[in-house]
């Protein structure tokens, strides 16, 4: 526990972590506003679409360095 020598030492402090509790609470609302946004259904489907592109680019790439081809069956009749 620190030891304080006088009044003002002590009031220096208290200014201190009044600021950093005020600038503890904007992160709050920063990290409020941001986890909004990143949950909007907009950002989603962005998100979901990207997602799938991505896939489907690492799938085609895969395929042609391995040289697999899409079999499809033949039905009779």
């Amino acid at each position: 526990m620190k030891e304080y020598s006088s009044f003002k030492e002590i009031d220096r402090d208290l200014k201190i972590l009044k600021l950093q509790t005020k600038i503890d609470q904007e992160e709050i609302k920063l990290n409020v506003e941001r986890t909004k946004s990143a949950l909007s259904p907009l950002s989603l489907a962005g998100s979901m679409v990207g997602s799938i592109l991505q896939k489907a680019f690492i799938l085609k790439a895969v395929t042609k360095l391995t040289g697999l081809k899409k079999v499809t069956a033949k039905v009779k009749g």
